[in-house]
């Protein structure tokens, strides 16, 4: 079994979507749209293609959808593959304006990471 994504509700779908491209070399596929439901989506993947980020949008979207509290996504982590590349990537971000929730660190199990909010708010770790 494995994770095969997350989903993302999304106020500014195009702002997310320019995020997770930029910062994250994520590939975006076409963007489908539902005009009876007036939903939209991306699917991003990374590299191998076998994880993604789904983010959709819904104008008007209520708080709760399909029986889910939309608040209850704490964090998803992207491993950047070393110590050096998640400094980096902070900083990186911290330069362009995004709020930094942890700057790097290992944690107490021993994880080195970092914090930082995408543009709707969302945590991301940055691991190595």
């Amino acid at each position: 079994m494995k994770i095969d994504h997350i989903a993302i509700w999304a106020a500014d779908i195009e702002r997310l979507k320019a995020f997770y491209t930029r910062y994250f070399d994520l590939a975006c596929g076409d963007k489908y749209t539902n005009p009876t439901k007036r939903f939209t989506s991306y699917f991003l993947s990374f590299g191998d293609g076998t994880t993604r980020i789904e983010l959709m949008h819904t104008p008007g979207r209520h708080v709760k959808e399909q029986g889910c509290d939309m608040a209850g996504l704490a964090h998803f982590s992207i491993s950047v593959g070393s110590k050096e590349a998640v400094d980096k990537l902070t900083e990186r971000l911290r330069n362009d304006g995004y709020a930094i929730l942890s700057n790097p660190r290992t944690t107490g199990d021993g994880y080195y990471e970092s914090t930082v909010a995408d543009p709707e708010g969302n945590c991301i770790e940055i691991s190595e």
